[in-house]
């Protein structure tokens, strides 16, 4: 996600010296308004009661939340800029070198590795003055040195054999810097836009939020305050709302079309510049490849769809996946795949009035049902279970529609079209329950429901719903199977809050119906979905997650020596057990998760490990893979051994029973959580988790 070039800075390049002047003038400016302020805010301390008086109306001068974070942070961009200025005009001022650099012609490479090279190359040649960036950092015009920018600034291209470093320009890295918590979100607003409906949504979301994000920052400062952060800059690639995509959402942003990508979205954006991170968002094109790229992915991917090679040859192959990355880049909406990252988002918290406010007006005998959108209305057997559920409750909905009330929604329905969202908060605080028609799937909307006091109540699937048997799954990279509308809803949070129940059981439903009139619950959100919690996670991701290091071959040669036991091995099993963890006496390897946390099973067959260690009540953790790949592992488990094959298969490492076969992963792209095999039995890395913090270890932080 990092960036190279700042593509929002100015295009106009001044001339030398004015320029220079310019910026070092605007610079000046601002450092006197800081001495200003500094000085006013120390008199402001001083007990003079005529001085404070004096004061006071220069004080409400600065009075817009962070203008004082704002301005500092303008002086240090115009003293950035000041600096590239320069190194730009030193560049423009070097003798020329000549149509392709110093030393001869520089050829294009045809790298299979670098498929993309010939056309940034391309794209290089006709559009690199469209910003000074790329002079900054060396480029002249040249294709020698469009093949050294490529290279060693982006990775699109191969390093380029027999460079002269002392003949082509230097490549010049930007100076560390230290990130700190931002408690404002003016800049952040500001760099957002609104040129789409989509855009407007997600500021106005920021906006509304804004004072939440404050105080879930200040919390997390105290926690982190001791700890030295480096600041990433980070692209952010808004691919749904591209041109390039089509760009579906913003028109139905008004007419009741999907908003839970928008809300994700505007909630990445937040934690990332809350965090103190350098942001560029893009809405044209990717322009990064490879590790440094996150995938924000609702319905996650599973290594046997990721990678092209092995997806093409055994039918896992989709228009969505197959880009060969780590599997843990792809960041999901809810932690349903622990191969993937999960991500979030952010649903708003209740201050203590407002609770205080639900408690006294909640009312009994009030229903919201779940979709906008009128086509939601119509799966079969609704009308009936609205008519039963009328019995109890007066029904509301929220549909959008122009002129005409659609006709798909029963009239004892009272209708409110699509309302805005304090609207909506306001009906759902008077509400007792939020039901759920079967679809959307995995929205945030149940969340903020439950957050505002109500019972979610949805339909379990039976058989569960996945990319083999349902046409809105078909396609999508992943074979996991979903039980109810919202799984995270019914595993993660569960009665009284959430009630599942067979839709197609009339009685069943009625039953679940009478029992949400009789419970009393109170306004809830899991710590991972509030915004001190989506903070808390990404800073740990953004620190410890390093997808560009090359990991090296476990075990190391000779590392097996130092292992006590016979045969040595790096893990023992822990009493009244069968699993294993890693042997504390043993330096780990370098690994985050750290491996101490590790818990090793032996999946029974046909199981995933995804579903062995929740059995077991932990995570499957991907990162330990490389480390129990290999026969201590087995044997520590006790597998019978009469062979040891390395192969291509996303179920390995596994045991044959019957034919005592042992298998290892030859790919490490390949190894997977979510897979699994009739006649194998897995060997699964399990992880304990936080409390209301699943994507982290209780040693993770």
């Amino acid at each position: 996600m990092t960036y190279r070039c700042d593509m929002t800075r100015s295009r106009i390049l001044l001339g030398g010296l004015e320029s220079r002047g310019v910026l070092r003038k605007i610079s000046d400016m601002l450092e006197i308004i800081m001495k200003r302020i500094d000085t006013l805010s120390k008199l402001s301390n001083n007990s003079e009661s005529q001085r404070l008086e004096e004061l006071s109306s220069a004080l409400h001068r600065f009075q817009p939340v962070g203008l004082v974070e704002r301005i500092q942070a303008i002086a240090q961009n115009v003293s950035d800029m000041a600096v590239r200025m320069e190194q730009i005009l030193k560049r423009i001022n070097m003798p020329s070198r000549g149509q392709d650099g110093v030393t001869g012609q520089c050829e294009v490479p045809k790298d299979p590795g670098y498929p993309d090279c010939a056309s940034k190359v391309d794209w290089m040649r006709s559009r690199w003055t469209s910003d000074p960036c790329y002079a900054f950092y060396g480029v002249d015009g040249s294709d020698c040195s469009f093949l050294i920018y490529l290279s060693e600034v982006e990775w699109f291209c191969p390093p380029l054999a027999g460079k002269n470093h002392s003949t082509h320009p230097t490549i010049s890295t930007p100076p560390k810097r230290q990130a700190f918590l931002r408690f404002d979100l003016a800049a952040l607003l500001e760099r957002v836009g609104s040129g789409k409906e989509s855009l407007s949504f997600m500021r106005r979301r920021m906006r509304r939020l804004a004072m939440q994000w404050a105080a879930a920052a200040r919390r997390l400062d105290e926690h982190l305050r001791s700890q030295y952060r480096e600041q990433k800059r980070i692209l952010i690639h808004v691919g749904f709302l591209t041109e390039e995509s089509g760009d579906v959402f913003s028109p139905k942003v008004l007419k009741g079309g999907p908003l839970g990508e928008m809300v994700q979205w505007a909630d990445i954006l937040t934690t990332l510049h809350v965090l103190g991170h350098n942001l560029k968002i893009s809405l044209s094109v990717k322009e990064l490849q490879g590790c440094h790229i996150r995938v924000i992915d609702t319905f996650g991917t599973e290594p046997a769809y990721n990678h092209e090679e092995y997806a093409t040859l055994h039918g896992y192959r989709t228009n969505w996946g197959y880009w060969n990355l780590n599997c843990k880049q792809y960041m999901t909406m809810f932690p349903h795949t622990p191969d993937n990252s999960f991500m979030g988002f952010v649903t708003e918290e209740l201050n203590e009035t407002e609770r205080l406010n639900i408690q006294r007006d909640k009312a009994n005998n009030i229903a919201v049902v779940y979709g906008k959108e009128a086509s939601m209305w119509k799966l079969q057997g609704t009308e009936k279970l609205l008519t039963i559920l009328h019995r109890y409750m007066d029904i509301h909905g929220t549909v959008y529609y122009e002129t005409q009330r659609p006709p798909e929604v029963p009239a004892f329905v009272r209708n409110h079209g699509l309302l805005p969202q304090q609207e909506l908060q306001q009906l759902l605080r008077k509400a007792k329950l939020f039901m759920g028609l079967g679809f959307p799937y995995e929205g945030p909307a149940p969340l903020e429901a439950i957050a505002n006091g109500c019972v979610f109540l949805q339909p379990k699937f039976n058989p569960a719903r996945s990319s083999q048997n349902h046409e809105f799954f078909r396609g999508k990279p992943t074979s996991r199977e979903v039980s109810s509308q919202h799984p995270y809803a019914e595993h993660y949070i569960g009665k009284p809050h959430v009630i599942t129940a067979d839709f197609n059981n009339s009685e069943e439903f009625e039953a679940a119906v009478r029992e949400i009139l009789n419970v009393k619950v109170e306004p809830l959100i899991p710590f991972e979905y509030t915004c001190e919690g989506m903070l808390e996670r990404v800073n740990a991701y953004i620190q410890n997650q390093d997808f560009c290091q090359q990991s090296r071959p476990f075990p190391a040669v000779n590392e097996s020596r130092s292992w006590p036991g016979n045969p040595p091995s790096p893990f023992v099993q822990l009493s009244n057990s069968t699993d294993l963890i890693w042997a504390p006496n043993i330096s780990a390897p370098a690994c985050w998760p750290p491996l101490r946390a590790l818990r090793l099973f032996l999946s029974p067959e046909a199981s995933s490990c995804v579903k062995t260690c929740q059995d077991a009540g932990f995570i499957c953790e991907p990162a330990f893979f490389p480390f129990i790949n290999n026969m201590e592992a087995l044997s520590g488990l006790n597998a019978r051994c009469e062979s040891l094959e390395a192969e291509k298969n996303h179920v390995f490492p596994a045991v044959q029973v019957e034919r005592r076969e042992c298998f290892v992963q030859k790919d490490p792209l390949l190894f997977s959580c979510a897979g699994f095999s009739a006649k194998h039995q897995r060997l699964c890395p399990c992880r304990d988790f936080l409390q209301g913090q699943v994507a982290l270890c209780r040693d993770c932080l």
